[in-house]
């Protein structure tokens, strides 16, 4: 008997929000907007149909965090669904076109499908990425960062070409220096050290390509 394969969760939500399309409202952003800002009272959900977004938090220290980088297909703005209020803020990082998707239509869906307790384990894996993500910030040094960073992105979004990802999309030095933490200029001297050892490389154009191997392996040692 063959392996029956799991249908990602994400799939099983965007079928069931979007089965009445007039649930989902269609918002566009232009580079730079915000689809909500940190402290913000919203509970939709949003479905990035086109584009590109970033979710950033602010510390009291007045410090920036990149969360997370988010692509067609995914959803984003799950964990304020449970308190109304935005803790992070999200900022189109190309033109990007969104379905807005209310917390109550969501609810209905989630019932009527009996998703319920997938939803809840969602958000579990949700809050787990972002305290990791919080963590890494504390205990790993900047250079360590960025190579996590990289190979997370390559994981995500990256075109596998052999042993190879390449990341097509535009990631700019400033998106990266507020994923690990540090300055633009000391990202572009880890970039360069990355280059030299061989495990990325960098085209003409955006894109970026990540050595898998090589990146575990440097990730793994102490």
């Amino acid at each position: 008997m063959g392996v029956v394969e799991r249908i990602p969760f994400t799939e099983i939500l965007r079928s069931a929000v979007l089965r009445d399309g007039s649930s989902a409202s269609v918002m566009y952003l232009a580079r730079g907007a915000s689809a909500y800002s940190s402290g913000q009272q919203d509970g939709n959900l949003y479905l990035i149909e086109e584009g590109q977004i970033k979710l950033v938090s602010d510390s009291p220290d007045g410090k920036r965090c990149l969360l997370s980088v988010m692509v067609e297909g995914e959803f984003f703005g799950e964990l304020a669904i449970l308190s109304g209020t935005r803790m992070e803020t999200a900022t189109a990082m190309k033109p990007t076109v969104l379905r807005r998707v209310p917390a109550s239509r969501l609810a209905a869906a989630l019932q009527r499908e009996h998703f319920a307790e997938d939803f809840a384990l969602h958000l579990l894996s949700l809050l787990s990425d972002q305290q990791r993500v919080i963590a890494n910030r504390v205990t790993m040094t900047s250079e360590r960062r960025l190579a996590a960073a990289l190979l997370e992105l390559a994981w995500k979004v990256g075109k596998r070409q052999g042993v190879e990802l390449r990341i097509d999309r535009r990631i700019t030095h400033e998106d990266l220096s507020e994923m690990v933490g540090t300055t633009r200029s000391r990202v572009g001297f880890f970039l360069k050290n990355f280059r030299r050892e061989g495990l990325i490389a960098c085209g003409g154009s955006a894109h970026l390509t990540v050595n898998e191997p090589r990146l575990v392996r440097y990730l793994a040692t102490d």
